[in-house]
């Protein structure tokens, strides 16, 4: 069954959207906070959480994994060498979304997602 496989579209066809989502995740990881709209920062979180995930695993099979979905093999050994040992005891909640003010061009939300130290 498929039941809540739908994801935000964010107005973007969907090779758009998994570039934007991937460049997201890798600016996530390579300065531990960035600032997008809530929307995005709601859509990379899910993303990120799952690499963290992968990445508290360690194997061979989950760097594959890793792989398939950032494909940036520098990245990919940053999560498994360095972000992932910090949350061996979390089981969830890698980061963390803030609101912090509405854009004044189109009045977009806009939030700050970081990683949880």
């Amino acid at each position: 069954m498929r039941h809540a496989k739908g994801n935000k579209k964010l107005g973007k066809p969907t090779d758009q959207r998994i570039a934007l989502l991937r460049n997201l995740a890798v600016a996530l990881f390579a300065h531990q906070k960035i600032k997008t709209t809530d929307v995005r920062a709601k859509a990379v979180r899910r993303i990120v959480e799952r690499l963290i995930t992968l990445g508290k695993a360690g194997t061979l099979h989950s760097r594959r994994m890793a792989l398939k979905v950032l494909p940036r093999p520098e990245t990919v050994d940053q999560i498994f060498s360095s972000v992932a040992p910090k949350y061996v005891t979390r089981q969830g909640g890698y980061t963390r979304v803030t609101k912090l003010f509405n854009r004044l061009g189109d009045g977009a939300s806009i939030s700050l997602i970081e990683l949880v130290d």
